[in-house]
């Protein structure tokens, strides 16, 4: 017999019919949203509310409990539909699925714009030192497609659709997959969602980057880093003068430049991101450095080269692009001007061990673990030689 009310009414015996498209239409509302169940397939239902609205739902049991799954509007999908897709969700239940459970966790996801969002803030700015680049690329190529939709909604294939529209380019295409894969990743691991849809994609195959300036394009690029503006410019030279990486040429901080050293913190704090390796390293400021630096005011703490509103430098990758499309010279990256550092250190004779200490490359091996030796006077001797030598060639003096 069927359970009371919660008010005390008693409740009527389920309404049982065979559905048809004649009956659906037929249903008048009543004071109280009802059902009709739907003898050819267990489970759909039909509700009227008080309102006249009618709408197909599928309810089943799940560990002992009802489960109510709405299906969609009675004039919008139809009846055909709605059994189809109540079959659909009861084949699920068979295999021990919990289909409205699965619906819930996706609306909570919300979009992949939204997860996309998460992933920066709770995760990637906080422990991925390169994340603004991931971030741009995601902006730049996911999210006018993807933005709107629902993560768990989104296929094997249509990461493959993406990547398609990116053929042309394809160490641009493995960039946008590892930053598409780094979010889906992340929110596997917080129980976000089941599956990864860039897994088993596989990458583009790409050589090996060994480009440097030679020495006739030095001083044409040095006399072209002028015409990027004076922040940007000295950014650019420092990066070939000190061999440092772009990044941190850009978040130099003055309070890290102590006694002609530049002391970068291992990890990040207030302003620095840390080095890549997350090993403090300490670079001589060469002369020729130094009189870069000249043309900036010091102060008692902050980013050496800033902006107007005091951020770090940024554009020197686009810089670079147009000294090469001015010059008409082979692409070249702001990294090519560290290697080109680190190939002047080994052509100048002072070995690859020298090349890594200088650049704070991990050397790693049972070496580093007993070689302590700070080698200062040595680094100092390399620095000003190759940076004398970067001069000489530019004719900047």
């Amino acid at each position: 017999m069927p359970r009371s009310r919660r008010d005390g009414t008693p409740a009527r015996p389920p309404r049982k019919r065979k559905l048809t498209q004649l009956l659906v239409k037929r249903q008048r509302p009543a004071a109280r949203a009802y059902l009709i169940w739907d003898t050819k397939l267990p489970g759909l239902a039909l509700q009227i509310q008080p309102s006249g609205t009618r709408t197909f739902k599928v309810i089943y049991s799940y560990h002992g409990r009802p489960r109510w799954l709405h299906l969609g509007n009675a004039n919008s999908i139809g009846l055909a539909a709605a059994r189809r897709l109540a079959m659909e969700i009861m084949v699920q239940v068979a295999r021990a699925r919990d289909p409205a459970a699965e619906k819930r966790a996706a609306r909570a996801q919300g979009t992949f714009a939204e997860l996309a969002q998460r992933y920066v803030a709770e995760y990637a700015s906080k422990r991925n030192k390169s994340w603004r680049q991931a971030a741009h690329l995601v902006t730049r190529w996911v999210l006018p497609k993807w933005a709107k939709l629902a993560p768990a909604t989104i296929t094997r294939a249509d990461v493959r659709v993406l990547l398609g529209q990116l053929a042309h380019a394809p160490m641009l295409a493995n960039q946008v997959l590892a930053a598409t894969s780094a979010i889906f990743s992340w929110a596997r691991k917080q129980d976000v969602l089941a599956v990864n849809p860039c897994s088993g994609i596989e990458r583009n195959a790409t050589t090996a980057r060994d480009r440097i300036l030679a020495a006739s394009e030095v001083p044409k690029f040095w006399r072209a880093f002028d015409e990027a503006g004076l922040v940007v410019s000295a950014a650019l030279k420092l990066c070939l003068l000190t061999g440092q990486r772009p990044g941190e040429v850009t978040h130099m901080r003055w309070e890290h430049i102590v006694d002609g050293w530049w002391e970068m913190p291992g990890v990040p704090q207030s302003g620095w991101p840390g080095t890549k390796n997350k090993q403090a390293h300490r670079v001589w400021l060469a002369v020729p450095v130094l009189e870069v630096l000249a043309d900036f005011d010091a102060q008692p703490a902050g980013y050496v080269l800033a902006t107007p509103r005091g951020a770090a430098v940024i554009g020197l990758a686009a810089a670079m692009r147009n000294v090469c499309a001015k010059l008409n010279a082979p692409r070249a990256t702001p990294h090519d001007l560290r290697r080109t550092f680190s190939s002047c250190v080994t052509g100048l004779g002072f070995g690859i061990n020298a090349m890594n200490r200088v650049t704070n490359h991990k050397e790693g091996g049972i070496a580093s673990v007993y070689d302590r030796h700070t080698y200062a006077e040595e680094n100092k001797a390399i620095m000003e030689k190759v940076a004398a030598h970067f001069i000489a060639l530019a004719g900047a003096r």
